[in-house]
């Protein structure tokens, strides 16, 4: 936000502006930017998606929108999606239908807020910024929920009872997998956990202590599960649901949840990024001339090809093997992160 804000300081006349709408400024700007930045995720992604379920599959994938691989079948999509006709089922209850896809939106639009992309340049620098990240991507259940309700179509509304139970489930272990990392920064701000893994790939925290290393993994699979995507994607299984919470939806509302889907697939990669990958800043030496921001999304991205490698390969799981995963497997070990990572600070003197 300081960069934005000195960019704006050096228009002629930008002196005389008073704080307020200096603020008021930066923020629209920055939301404007985020939003752009979400609609080419889901861009990118959908056709990295196809090109990488096409690999796995012996395929090619989308092939002939665009002389490389495709490249233009996403936006084709894109297109065909924006010109449906927007359909409101006559016995919906039209205003939480209506704002149920915005609320799921926003919720990934507000978490991006806190994500430091390099030194410096985060629209919000928070002192409480992870905590406000888990905080404000939690609105996405509540969106899941009024979507599957007001859309009066039971298999809507299956689909939303199996997504609040799950996101609510796996919300515990995902944030309890990044206690020890706070544990160790002694800090919730965003831009100082990324600080505390300055110095090489050794300094990052999945290679702290064990206990890092394992919760590394149990954030990874919690992250697949909080976004619903396979094999954990009992919100919207298409066999069994049609398309769960959104099967009613159509043209721009349908791709709103979209939207949402993919961004919060790069959110979860751009915070365990953040958290466990050292951020902004590069793994070897050799690799420093390359700017942080660059860095930062180059191993997000990475992170959520990760994603979809397990996607394409991993059968879904059932509900009930999905509950049990999470309460009873990944809970326990996530708190045996926790104390163990505790112990381990003691022991080697980190503690403070």
């Amino acid at each position: 936000m300081q960069i934005l804000t000195d960019l704006i300081l050096k228009i002629p006349g930008a002196d005389g502006m008073s704080d307020l709408v200096m603020h008021i400024i930066c923020a629209a700007i920055m939301a404007t930017l985020m939003f752009i930045v979400m609609a080419l995720c889901a861009l990118i992604f959908t056709w990295m998606e196809r090109k990488v379920a096409g690999f796995l599959q012996s395929r090619y994938g989308p092939m002939r929108t665009g002389r490389w691989h495709g490249w233009a079948q996403a936006i084709a999509d894109m297109l065909k999606i924006l010109a449906k006709e927007d359909i409101i089922p006559r016995d919906a209850d039209r205003g939480l239908y209506v704002f149920a896809p915005i609320l799921v939106m926003l919720g990934s639009l507000l978490a991006w807020a806190a994500i430091p992309w390099a030194p410096g340049f985060v629209a919000a620098d928070l002192d409480l910024g992870l905590m406000y990240i888990f905080a404000v991507s939690s609105m996405a259940v509540v969106g899941i929920l009024m979507a599957g309700w007001a859309s009066n179509n039971k298999w809507a509304l299956y689909g939303a009872a199996r997504g609040a139970a799950q996101m609510i489930s796996y919300e515990v272990p995902l944030a309890l997998a990044t206690i020890p990392v706070v544990m160790y920064t002694g800090s919730l701000n965003t831009q100082d956990i990324v600080i505390a893994q300055q110095g090489g790939m050794l300094n990052w925290f999945i290679f702290r202590d064990p206990f890092l290393f394992v919760a590394f993994f149990m954030y990874f699979i919690a992250g697949i599960a909080e976004t619903n995507r396979g094999p954990f994607d009992m919100p919207e299984t298409e066999s069994e649901l049609v398309a769960g919470y959104h099967t009613e939806y159509t043209g721009m509302r349908f791709a709103f949840f979209f939207l949402a889907e993919y961004a919060n697939l790069f959110l979860i990669a751009l915070i365990a990024v953040m958290i466990f990958l050292g951020g902004w800043w590069a793994p070897i030496p050799f690799l420093d001339f390359l700017p942080p921001a660059l860095t930062f999304i180059i191993k997000g991205v990475m992170m959520v090809f990760l994603n979809m490698w397990v996607r394409w390969t991993l059968p879904r799981v059932r509900v009930d093997q999905l509950m049990h995963l999470c309460w009873k497997v990944m809970i326990p070990v996530t708190l045996i992160c926790v104390i163990g990572s505790g112990i381990w600070m003691m022991v080697s003197g980190q503690a403070g």
